[in-house]
Order: structure tokens, then C-alpha cells, then sequence
């Protein structure tokens, strides 16, 4: 098969060259923006007296056809026309004739791959978004029914204060909320156009570049065609956001797996997002979230690649940067995918309420209330400390907690303590208390729950 850009080869690559360099195994993923960015192209090239009006319709009509196909995945590529383009390019060649040699007039692969995957991450940063507004509904509707469910809160994995589990659930949803604002962000540098670039110094054709931008819904073009064929930031803006969503949802599967475990029994998995052993019979095994929390490290991997990919590329195009798609793809697939698995396994938890409320009165996560209750009777912080850390010592070498110290120990270790400490021991009040703006009282809980729905809108 001759190549269509072959006219100054005397030779063709061996078949395993061929594959070797090809990327329609991949690049096909692009075929409908593909035939989105030609149809645009073509309608400006006879808006601009380039081609014909009737040259112009053929062609489309051509395109209209094979985009049907293409929705039908009744299109067959070939390894020997190596990319997207040229398959579609020949394809269209022999279903309107030689006039279908007319598409390219005016435009390079350079700057149509460039277009195509503008147009393709478009699409799907908008998909990612909605999606990440799934997950974050489940999320609140997990926050609502918990409001006054307390748990231990961990620093270094340790308990360290009472705090309301929707609270802990909303550390989750902030999280994502900038994770939303990331992709929202880099939009601004997907919705460029670089169509008309060509191969990197423009074209001596008069065409309108923001005309066909324009039928795109593109919100400007680049303004320099250099730069246009050779960035992939864009890509690369979108990479990083998603390792750092792919990071969140790692550290979220992490807790999921521990409070699933019969240690912590704070949560069930519902069946579906669970697998059993092949031969331990008891087994209900955390399976998606720990998959999802091993996918991040390929997200990762994908921007990395993609940085070292760039980071030594003179301008403009190079054939490195056909790198550019196999990640950006996988990305998309990992982050959907992670993004729906999780919306389910958050609705469908089951919340061990007793469990979490057992956790918080067998341990020492109370102490710092006793320490908060002697400053507010004028006693300086640091010896509040000293006190609540001798009477800590004294709980550990009697096998006993604060709460059942009797007032008597109490007061020997600090006459200021009155009947009222008992109260304050308990991990309700404690967590109640805690109404500092941002803070896990339960009043500060139904704020952020109203600001939450209010994002959500």
C-alpha cells in the first residue's frame, strides 16, 4: 500500500517497522473528534473560497457518512496508513473520489491530532466533572445520616480526639470539591483551538482560523502555530489533576479497607464491591477499593511519562509526542471508572454506628477535653497538659480510663476539677463542643453540610 505522504520514498518499511511506528491501535479512540475537527475544517476552507461550496458538501457528506460508521464501529483500520488520520483521510478518498484530497488542504497532522485531542479531553474532563459530583453526593448523603455519629479521629494512626464521622466524610468531599475546581480550571487551556497551525508555521491558504474554532465551540486559538502543534500542557494539567484526585481516592480506599477489617469493624461493604477467597470461605475482601488504590500508581506513572516524554523536545512537532495519547487514555478509563466504583461502594456502605461509638470510650482520645477544662479555669495550657499526662499515666498503670477515675484522684491531682468533669469525658460532649468554625461540632457539621449542597447546585 502506498503511503499518502510516499512521494519522496523509493522504499517502504518492513511490516514490523510499519507496526512499530503505527498509532491506530490506539489513536482510534480519536476517530469522531477526528471527523468533528475535518468537518469544521472543510466547511471553513469553502467559507474562505478555498474549495468549492459543492466540493465542500461532498465531503462532508462523505464525513456524515463515515462518523454513522464510526458510531456503528463498523470502520476497519489499517496499520499501514498508520494513524487515524490517514485511515479516515483514505477512507473518505474512496467514497467521494479524488476530491476527498482536498480535506487537507490548509492543515498538517500536526495541528489535526492537536485539535483532536483538545476536542477529546473536552468531552471528557466534562464527564470526569459530573462524575465527581456523584461521588460527592454519596458523600453527603452519608454526612446527613451521620451527623451525631462519633468515632475516633487519628493522627500517625493513633486515636487522638472523638470527631463526628460525617465530619470525617467531609474532609473527603472539600477534597473533591478542589479536585472539580482543578479540571474546571484547566478548561480554560483545553477550549483553545489549534487548527490551521499546520505542520508548525501556518499556511499560505487565507484561511479563518477562529471561524473554524468557532464551529468547534473552541473559545479562542492559539496565537503562535509553533506553539500550538507542540504544546501538551493541557494534557499534562489534566494528568496532574487526576493523580491528585487519583491520590484522594487512594487515601479514602485506605480507610475503607481498615475500617472494614474485623479490628476496626466501623463499616460493610455491600456484596457488590466485595470479593470472597478461593479458599478461605469467611473471606468478604475490600477488593475495588484496593484496586483503585493500585491505580493510582499507573495515573502517576502516566504523567510522569508524559513529562519526561516532553522534557528534552525541540519545537515544534516531534514524533515523541505520539506518547502523548496512550496515558492520557488510560487516565480517562482509570478515572472514570475509579470515580463510579467508589459513588457506589460510598452509597451502599453500611455504617457500624455501635462499633464506632465503642471505639471512642476505650481509649485516652478524651484527654485533651481535660486539658481544654483546666485552661478554661485559668490554669496555662502547658501545665493543663503536664496535669491530664500524669493522670493518663496513672489510667495506663491502673488498666483503667479517665472516665473511671473516681473525683476524688481527680481533684488530688488538681482541686479545679469539679462533678462536671464526667460530663466532659464523654466523647458526645466532646465532639458537640467542638463548635470553632470548620471544626466537628455537630452545628458546625450542618453548616458545612448546607454549604456542601449549595456547591452541589
Amino acid at each position: 500500500m502506498k503511503k499518502l505522504w510516499g512521494g519522496r520514498f523509493t522504499k517502504t518499511a518492513e511490516e514490523w517497522v510499519d507496526e512499530f511506528g503505527a498509532s491506530i491501535s490506539f489513536d482510534q479512540e480519536l476517530v469522531l473528534e477526528d471527523l468533528d475537527g475535518s468537518i469544521a475544517h472543510v466547511t471553513m476552507l469553502a467559507k474562505s473560497g478555498i474549495i468549492s461550496e459543492e466540493e465542500s458538501l461532498q465531503i462532508k457528506k462523505g464525513l456524515q457518512e463515515l462518523k454513522e460508521k464510526a458510531a456503528k464501529d463498523e470502520l476497519q483500520y489499517s496499520v499501514k496508513l498508520e494513524d487515524i488520520h490517514l485511515n479516515l483521510e483514505s477512507m473518505l478518498t474512496e467514497m467521494v473520489g479524488p476530491v476527498g484530497g482536498k480535506l487537507h488542504t490548509g492543515r498538517s497532522r500536526n495541528d489535526q491530532v492537536a485539535t483532536d485531542m483538545h476536542l477529546y479531553l473536552r468531552k471528557q474532563t466534562s464527564v470526569i466533572i459530573e462524575l465527581v459530583s456523584e461521588m460527592q453526593a454519596a458523600l453527603l448523603k452519608q454526612a446527613q445520616e451521620h451527623v451525631e455519629t462519633i468515632m475516633p479521629g487519628y493522627t500517625h494512626l493513633q486515636r487522638a480526639q472523638p470527631i463526628s464521622f460525617a465530619h470525617h466524610l467531609m474532609a473527603y468531599f472539600w477534597m473533591l470539591e478542589r479536585d472539580k475546581q482543578r479540571y474546571q480550571e484547566s478548561l480554560k487551556r483545553i477550549n483553545v483551538s489549534p487548527l490551521g497551525a499546520g505542520a508548525l508555521a501556518g499556511t499560505t491558504f487565507p484561511i479563518d482560523r477562529e471561524y473554524s474554532a468557532s464551529l468547534l465551540e473552541f473559545e479562542g486559538i492559539y496565537e503562535n502555530s509553533l506553539d500550538a502543534v507542540s504544546d501538551r500542557d493541557f494534557i499534562l494539567e489534566f494528568l496532574s489533576a487526576s493523580s491528585i484526585l487519583m491520590m484522594h481516592l487512594s487515601r479514602l480506599g485506605e480507610e475503607i479497607i481498615l475500617w472494614s477489617t474485623q479490628e476496626f469493624r466501623f463499616i460493610e461493604l455491600d456484596d457488590s464491591f466485595s470479593t470472597g477467597s478461593s479458599i478461605m470461605p469467611q473471606k468478604k475482601n475490600p477488593d475495588m477499593a484496593e484496586l483503585i488504590r493500585g491505580k493510582t500508581g499507573r495515573v502517576y506513572g502516566n504523567l510522569m511519562g508524559l513529562l519526561t516524554v516532553l522534557k528534552g523536545l525541540p519545537l515544534a512537532y516531534n514524533k515523541d509526542m505520539q506518547e502523548d495519547k496512550e496515558g492520557m487514555f488510560d487516565t480517562v478509563k482509570t478515572v472514570t471508572g475509579s470515580l463510579k466504583i467508589f459513588a457506589g461502594m460510598i452509597n451502599t456502605m453500611k455504617v457500624n454506628t455501635g462499633e464506632m461509638e465503642k471505639a471512642t470510650k476505650n481509649d485516652f482520645s478524651n484527654a485533651t477535653e481535660l486539658a481544654d477544662y483546666l485552661s478554661g479555669k485559668g490554669i496555662p495550657f502547658r501545665e493543663s497538659h503536664e496535669i491530664v499526662g500524669q493522670l493518663v499515666l496513672t489510667c495506663v498503670q491502673k488498666g483503667c480510663y479517665l472516665a473511671d477515675l473516681s473525683l476524688d484522684e481527680f481533684k488530688e491531682a488538681n482541686p479545679l476539677f469539679e462533678e462536671d468533669i464526667y460530663h466532659v469525658l464523654n466523647p458526645v460532649t466532646a465532639v458537640q463542643r467542638r463548635n470553632s468554625a470548620g471544626g466537628t461540632g455537630f452545628e458546625q457539621i450542618r453548616k458545612a453540610i448546607q454549604k456542601a449542597e449549595e456547591a452541589l447546585k
